[in-house]
């Protein structure tokens, strides 16, 4: 997803960049691709907060059995392996999809529109 992003985002600043274009097309399909993108943003947040809740869960587990439970160690360290990589992913996901609205505004100039 990160490089489909990163293509599509790199695509639409070419266009952008000519003078000559359908605007209102590149618009359209540009609105098509911003919902697909808040769709993988949504899935990626819900399963980011899951992962979130279970190494929480984990986490006060293992404190409440007093630090006693070396599987409920190793399975919060696992899920932090796990989170961190959530985390990056849905930060980049969140800031692409907002330069994608940047990208749209630019498109509503092109058209006279903005």
């Amino acid at each position: 997803m990160r490089k489909y992003l990163t293509d599509y985002r790199n695509y639409i600043k070419e266009q952008l960049l000519k003078d000559e274009n359908d605007w209102e097309a590149l618009a359209k399909e540009h609105l098509i691709k911003i919902s697909f993108f808040q769709h993988e943003r949504i899935v990626h947040l819900i399963v980011m907060v899951l992962f979130a809740l279970m190494t929480l869960g984990t986490l006060i587990a293992f404190i409440f059995m007093q630090y006693d439970s070396a599987a409920l160690f190793i399975l919060t360290i696992l899920f932090i392996g796990l989170l961190i990589p959530y985390i990056r992913h849905y930060y980049f996901l969140e800031n692409q999809t907002q330069e994608l609205y940047k990208d749209y505004d630019e498109l509503l100039k092109k058209q006279g529109k903005l």
